[in-house]
């Protein structure tokens, strides 16, 4: 049993470890989101926070109570009757499975955490995406509408050249009529 004990207070102690690194990871996501939603999962955060200290405080209850027991035997020290060992091993026993229990809860809302994390980012990743796209093809038209306008004011300028020559051709036709029949009076 003891044995058993000692691979169960193990396995409790990687899980602890295991899931206050996903949480400092889960912290750093949620100091990345964008601060409107932000409050939702701090909130979250700080919920989890506090479930991870009841669970390591549980945990820390249940292990010294484990130790007591454990020195007790090595001492010898028979102050309690056997049924009374057995049952407080019994109970610390079931502590510590419950504790395993809410670890391995907390631990599946934080991985249930951490994938919605990673969806947001790829979402935000996607967005990204999209708004350098439409950026270079608003890039481009404004190019093409630069050149367009060149064209265009191009166009007007022969244009108004070719009015202002016409009028001045008109002009010195009505001149030349009118020199012309000048002299034949």
């Amino acid at each position: 049993i003891s044995d058993d004990k000692k691979q169960m207070v193990a396995n409790v102690e990687k899980q602890l470890e295991e899931a206050r690194e996903l949480l400092e990871q889960m912290e750093l996501e949620v100091r990345e989101i964008p601060p409107q939603s932000r409050g939702m999962y701090s909130s979250r955060m700080r919920s989890y926070k506090q479930e991870m200290g009841k669970l390591e405080a549980d945990f820390k209850r249940s292990r010294i109570a484990y130790s007591d027991e454990v020195r007790n035997e090595l001492l010898g020290d028979d102050g309690n009757s056997s049924e009374n060992q057995r049952a407080h091993l019994l109970d610390n026993t079931e502590r510590l499975e419950r504790s395993s229990r809410r670890l391995e809860a907390g631990y599946q809302i934080a991985v249930e955490t951490e994938q919605i994390g990673q969806e947001m980012l790829e979402n935000l990743s996607h967005d990204r995406e999209k708004i350098q796209r439409a950026r270079e093809r608003l890039r481009e038209t404004d190019a093409n509408l630069g050149k367009s306008s060149r064209i265009l004011t191009g166009m007007l300028r022969r244009h108004i050249q070719q009015r202002i020559k016409l009028a001045w051709r008109k002009q010195f036709l009505l001149v030349a009529v009118h020199t012309a029949f000048l002299w034949e009076i």
